[in-house]
């Protein structure tokens, strides 16, 4: 019975750890997004539309940029492409909101 727990709790920290990575990761992505395309002290929200299969967005279209012509638009396809979707398939709308600094 102990030999079950430990497993147990091994498998259950691997995926805390593994969420955790994968966190950090799409942070990082979000923040190399946002320094490549936009100004991070400015704000935005915008609304993509994307295909989701396999865990991934694909074929993502802006339908939405409150703050049009200040890249919040490349960011948001940019960070898509790191989004985790987990078992979602099918279209999706995705928004997202840069909050600024």
């Amino acid at each position: 019975m102990k030999k079950i727990i430990a497993m147990g709790g091994g498998i259950f920290v691997s995926l805390v750890l593994a969420n955790a990575t994968a966190a950090a990761s799409f942070e990082e992505s979000m923040a190399r997004c946002l320094t490549k395309h936009a100004n991070m002290r400015d704000s935005a929200t915008v609304m993509l539309e994307c295909n989701a299969e396999g865990g991934k967005l694909s074929g993502c279209k802006v339908l939405q940029d409150s703050a049009a012509g200040k890249g919040f638009d490349k960011a948001a396809l940019c960070v898509a492409d790191a989004l985790p979707m987990g078992s979602k398939s099918g279209q999706v709308k995705v928004p997202m909101r840069f909050p600024g600094s």
